[in-house]
């Protein structure tokens, strides 16, 4: 079975990308939570454009996949997991959670250091939030993501197996909890307590910069209550928030071409973590 996930990653990660894709589009048809309030087509054609762009610049400066690396890795010995002398299910589920938690505590340091917050805020500054949101980070961004998620499979030793599943449940999470759609108000409290959900993750896409600043979890929503950044509902509620961040507010700034110009233009604002307005927080 290890081998068969190895041997079809690609089409593994291709199937699943485009299947849950699919499955998001249509049930935010079906069942949307908000009304969206910018052209669809302009945003689609940006948010996906930009995947395309995403793509083949990580495999320009990473002809190694991270399912390479591991590989790599593993034929040296190198990872202190193999110091634990664990059967192989239990590497595959820890390399699963570590790698979940070195995302979360990136997502937090791009929130976190100015510099990178420019190139963060790309992905907050769109206007509306569905499945697409979820695709949209600056080429910058993945390259250090990229390089951030092999450091760590390197240290820790994961199974090549462990990095195609994280992998394919980082990318149907991030299209998942990005979706414009309705879950009943049971449903979304259960599910929130073991995977991340779309009202959960929206929270993070308020203008409010102390909302913005809350719920950075992807996948898991484990970290958010441990370090205290989970925010259960946003303050205007779901369907009166405002979603982005107080600058690129207009519809022109969603073009794909005003994206990538997006990190060196425009003031930093009071999003950075270490401008955080903390009277809010209590």
């Amino acid at each position: 079975m290890t081998e068969i996930i190895q041997n079809n990653e690609i089409a593994i990660r291709l199937g699943a990308f485009f299947g849950i894709f699919a499955l998001m589009a249509v049930w935010e048809l079906a069942a949307p939570r908000r009304g969206l309030q910018q052209s669809k087509a302009v945003r689609w054609y940006s948010n996906l454009g930009i995947v395309a762009v995403n793509t083949v610049i990580a495999r320009i400066v990473f002809p190694l996949a991270p399912v390479g690396v591991a590989l790599w890795a593993a034929e040296r010995g190198w990872g202190v997991l193999g110091l634990l002398n664990l059967p192989g299910w239990a590497l595959i589920v820890l390399s699963v959670v570590i790698l979940d938690f070195a995302i979360y505590l990136q997502h937090v340091m791009v929130h976190a250091v100015p510099m990178l917050w420019r190139l963060h805020r790309m992905h907050h500054a769109d206007l509306d939030f569905d499945v697409t949101t979820g695709a949209r980070f600056h080429p910058v961004e993945i390259v250090l993501s990229v390089a951030i998620k092999m450091g760590v499979i390197v240290l820790i030793g994961a199974p090549a197996v462990a990095v195609v599943i994280f992998e394919v449940l980082l990318n149907a999470t991030a299209m998942f909890n990005h979706s414009n759609v309705r879950l009943p108000l049971w449903l979304d409290r259960v599910l929130r307590l073991f995977v991340v959900t779309p009202d959960m993750h929206r929270v993070h896409h308020s203008v409010l910069p102390h909302e913005t600043n809350s719920n950075f979890g992807f996948n898991l929503p484990w970290w958010d209550r441990l370090f205290g950044t989970y925010r259960a509902q946003p303050e205007q509620g779901h369907e009166d928030m405002d979603i982005g961040i107080d600058l690129f507010r207009t519809p022109g700034e969603l073009h794909l071409h005003k994206m990538l110009a997006q990190p060196f233009t425009g003031a930093l604002g009071e999003y950075a973590i270490n401008r955080r307005d903390w009277k809010k927080e209590l």
